[in-house]
């Protein structure tokens, strides 16, 4: 495999998320490697970044919309209940403003970019087919993510069980913001960001069904 920025940040992207796995599975090592989860996002954040085609100008104020749409989307459910439930952060997603992980919006960045890059690649023609089914990926992605965001105190439910509601507003938001990324008109993009989104299913998948 010819060595290029590209291959090189699918290793980095496939070896932390390995590493990561054994950490969270080692009971010692396992505060520590929840106390890094948020530089690991940074660290996805930036291999991401630096593997985008087109003017880094145009990325980065998509970013800006996305980040800060992600964030007063968890605000909102956080403190009005309007969206996803009942519901409040945990440690692991690291530092807060006003009750919200600043990272949650990084977060939100990563699934968008990286899902609307995958249904480019697979060469999904309408904007429709692209959103519905990028929010179907994400709505799949929650649903593995959920008991191991519980699990590891990335957000716990007030309710004895995660409501339907917030399946439901993951979709919207998703569709919302994946309909962003059409009007941005981004040149076609290599494997990274989709890369990353398969990671993601497979580690969240062997946390939680190993």
């Amino acid at each position: 495999m010819k060595l290029n920025k590209k291959n090189v940040s699918i290793v980095l992207i496939v070896l932390f998320h390995f590493v990561g796995l054994i950490g969270f599975f080692v009971p010692f090592l396992q505060p520590l490697f929840l106390q890094l989860v948020p530089f690991h996002l940074l660290l996805m954040l930036f291999l991401v970044l630096i593997n985008h085609h087109g003017r880094f100008f145009k990325l980065l104020l998509f970013a800006l919309i996305i980040i800060t749409a992600g964030f007063a989307a968890e605000w909102t459910g956080v403190h009005k209940h309007w969206l996803f439930g009942n519901y409040v952060y945990g440690k692991t997603l690291g530092f807060k403003v006003d009750e919200i992980p600043l990272i949650i919006g990084i977060n939100w960045f990563l699934l968008i970019y990286s899902t609307s890059v995958l249904l480019q690649k697979l060469s999904v023609k309408t904007v429709a087919l692209k959103v519905i089914s990028g929010s179907v990926i994400l709505v799949l992605l929650d649903l593995i993510l959920e008991p191991v965001a519980i699990r590891f105190d990335y957000w716990n439910w007030l309710t004895d069980a995660v409501p339907v509601k917030n399946y439901i507003c993951w979709c919207i938001v998703s569709l919302s913001l994946l309909t962003v990324f059409q009007y941005f008109n981004f040149r076609f993009q290599n494997w990274v960001a989709p890369v990353l989104l398969l990671v993601q299913f497979v580690f969240f998948a062997v946390l939680n069904f190993a």
